[in-house]
């Protein structure tokens, strides 16, 4: 298979200018001014458009049983939205109830992606629980190329660990030269408001915000953070919201500390008055949307490089799931669907309409994910030898955001009428065009397990 893009303008971490890509077979093998078209190759034309390296989320929830229900994408469905949205690889949080083995939560979910998803994934291992089994089967999954962690300073007795189990897998980590990512609350705190909250008869989804405010994020990012310092390990902050926790991450990283910040799509658009709206529920994910003035301290950081990553915190619950909790705000499902959607909310709202630089845009959602996990230079790259996942992206391009027009499998979005500036015109993943204006048109289940 031969691939010619030509005339169109690369866009990577630190560079910015005009040139053709070759691709042979699955692998970028020429870039360069005016190349010539070799016998039987496909052409695509570029011209006025931006070619990035393929997008990568570092964090998506596919499947989850959570709160008594599933998270309603397959990785056949999850992997062609996204691909339509840009994205050509993603990072699945894989994370078995802590009453259930490391080892039978790999089993589960690799066999559910294996031959399904069509675009390239791996996975942070969660860590539910602690015993022998567990550190074995890390360094099992370790060595054969699952190098990045997930623990939970949340979710008491389903997904949160203790600190023992904290400083246990952080000290692992070190010795492996793998890198932990965390959801950073303080469980006792919101358990406590939950409680306190739910007795006062506050029972809405506007209540979900009070019951982990954001000092409580703050302070599970210091402990993370102070962890971290102890045991010399590499840490990442997944889906940070708000200001206060911010400030706690630079400064724990300005002492030395090895911590990389993630934000979330949902986190830099959408705001707390949303769950005073009668359809609130939908807009329920944690840490919670906060108050608005949280946003322009986040788009500085990114802006900045503070924060390091952009991913969605991605999790499909439909509506009738939602409703679980109308007389409960703790039994929502928590999550926002935005894999479909990431990037060209990015791109209109950060590129187009605000100060984000290209360059910055394409190393948040693609370079530094590469190479915070592993995966750099063969993903978020242009380069000759580079994995040619490659996204020629039309910025002329108008539209908006429907439910009604998603293949992301859930039936509300999060986004509903909002404007896009562009969107991906063709989407290759190893060579192979996986999307085209909107449609998804590779082979289903072409996505391969990454190992890093």
């Amino acid at each position: 298979m031969t691939l010619l893009i030509k005339n169109g303008e690369i866009v990577t971490s630190d560079r910015r200018y005009k040139a053709d890509i070759l691709v042979e077979g699955e692998t970028i093998a020429q870039i360069g001014d005016d190349l010539s078209v070799p016998e039987g190759a496909e052409v695509i034309d570029a011209g006025g458009k931006l070619v990035f390296p393929g997008f990568i989320d570092p964090h998506v929830h596919i499947h989850l049983p959570f709160m008594g229900t599933f998270a309603k994408d397959t990785h056949a469905t999850g992997s062609q939205a996204a691909l339509i949205g840009g994205t050509t690889t993603y990072i699945e949080m894989l994370a078995p109830a802590g009453s259930e083995k490391l080892l039978d939560g790999w089993n589960l979910w690799t066999g559910l992606a294996a031959s399904k998803s069509a675009c390239d994934y791996t996975f942070h291992i969660g860590v539910t629980r602690w015993d022998d089994e567990t550190e074995a089967t890390l360094r099992e999954l370790a060595a054969g190329g699952m190098k990045s962690f997930k623990v939970f300073l949340a979710y008491k007795g389903a997904f949160g660990i203790d600190d023992a189990a904290l400083y246990k897998t952080l000290a692992l980590a070190k010795e492996l030269g793998a890198i932990v990512t965390a959801h950073c609350e303080n469980a006792e705190l919101v358990s406590q408001l939950q409680q306190k909250l739910l007795s006062e008869g506050k029972t809405g989804p506007e209540w979900h915000e009070p019951s982990r405010p954001e000092a409580v994020e703050a302070e599970g990012t210091a402990h993370f953070a102070t962890f971290l310092e102890m045991t010399g390990a590499k840490g990442y902050v997944v889906h940070l919201s708000n200001e206060q926790a911010l400030q706690v991450a630079l400064d724990a990283k300005a002492r030395g500390v090895d911590i990389s910040v993630e934000g979330v799509a949902p986190h830099f658009l959408l705001d707390r008055s949303l769950t005073l709206q009668p359809d609130g529920a939908k807009y329920v994910m944690s840490p919670p949307l906060r108050d608005k003035s949280n946003q322009a301290a986040l788009w500085k950081a990114l802006e900045d490089g503070q924060i390091d990553t952009v991913g969605t915190d991605h999790c499909p619950f439909d509506l009738s799931q939602k409703a679980m909790g109308r007389d409960n705000f703790t039994l929502i499902p928590n999550g926002i669907p935005a894999i479909e959607d990431r990037v060209n909310l990015m791109y209109t709202y950060g590129v187009s309409r605000g100060g984000l630089s290209l360059n910055r845009f394409v190393d948040a959602l693609s370079t530094r994910p590469a190479q915070l996990f592993g995966l750099y230079p063969r993903k978020g790259a242009i380069e000759v030898g580079s994995d040619a996942d490659l996204v020629v992206y039309d910025p002329a391009y108008r539209g908006q955001i429907s439910a009604g027009t998603s293949h992301m499998n859930v039936d509300y979005s999060a986004f509903e009428g909002w404007q896009l500036d562009g969107r991906p015109e063709v989407v290759t993943v190893r060579g192979q065009v996986a999307a085209e204006q909107g449609r998804f048109v590779g082979e289903p289940g072409r996505g391969q397990l990454l190992r890093r």
